[in-house]
């Protein structure tokens, strides 16, 4: 059964923290207080996170690390040995939450096959959790009769004032899914967001922690990347903001489906 342990709701995104200063930006962050990691096989910065726990002086429990097989690795033959080779990578013996990155393009790998892939690597104590990313709704319903119902803990999609996908999260908090919000803040576009601006002056923060604040009241978790450390310092105020429900209004009004992250190999999507 899923975990009872909840995943930290305020998550570092690892996307781009290669070499000396990644992991320099990682370590700054954990001295912050950031707790959840987020990498993935296509990152490239899983060494990095690996390396900045070992660093980090706190005991393993305290840090939570997500890592994603990518979909180069879904064939039957390559996505335990893939994993295997993260945990190596990550200088681990198990993740904290093991995604799949993106569901195979067109079924070009048959569905069963890697969803039962990572039912087997939490059988086999390489995760602790599983879960999905870049699910739409057909493909979360088809997987409960494969992992075993409330098994996936989380789909992680693209998630911003300005993609809010109401289907979709309608769709997880009927089933008691946490979605995590990639992207929380739109490639940066939130800062500059007259709304945004407003309401970050009352409670004397920044637009991104706004944006942040308003994703997690929404029940998702949110995963921001900077390798800046004021940014990292900003966007980790968002934990101790609290939205008034006009304020929450508002940034809902914002939402107008505007996808950002939409490849060739994109299942489709609901919203």
């Amino acid at each position: 059964m899923a975990q009872t342990t909840t995943i930290p709701r305020l998550g570092l995104g690892t996307y781009g923290r290669t070499g000396p200063e990644g992991l320099d930006a990682l370590l700054k962050a954990i001295e912050i207080g950031y707790r959840h990691l987020d990498t993935a096989q296509s990152y490239g910065t899983e060494e990095n996170v690996g390396e900045a726990v070992k660093r980090s002086g706190l005991s393993r429990s305290e840090l939570f690390v997500t890592t994603k097989v990518a979909d180069t690795n879904l064939e039957a033959t390559q996505f335990l040995p893939s994993v295997e080779k993260s945990l190596e990578t990550l200088q681990l013996d198990h993740v904290d939450l093991l995604l799949i990155h993106w569901p195979s393009a067109r079924d070009q790998v048959p569905f069963e096959v890697y969803m039962t892939g990572l039912a087997e690597a939490k059988a086999r104590g390489w995760a602790k959790r599983i879960g999905v990313s870049n699910y739409p709704i057909a493909d979360l319903e088809r997987a409960d009769p494969i992992v075993g119902k409330g098994e996936i803990e989380t789909n992680q999609v693209e998630i911003h004032p300005y993609l809010q996908a109401p289907r979709l999260r309608d769709h997880a908090r009927s089933k008691g899914l946490t979605l995590t919000a990639y992207m929380p803040l739109a490639k940066g576009k939130v800062s500059a967001d007259p709304v945004l601006g407003e309401i970050a002056a009352t409670h004397g923060v920044t637009a991104a922690a706004i944006s942040l604040a308003f994703l997690m009241g929404e029940g998702h978790i949110v995963i921001p990347a900077s390798g800046n450390t004021e940014r990292l310092h900003d966007n980790f105020a968002a934990r101790n903001v609290t939205l008034s429900a006009d304020e929450t209004d508002a940034i809902r009004a914002l939402d107008r489906g505007e996808r950002m992250i939409n490849p060739e190999k994109s299942p489709k999507w609901d919203d």
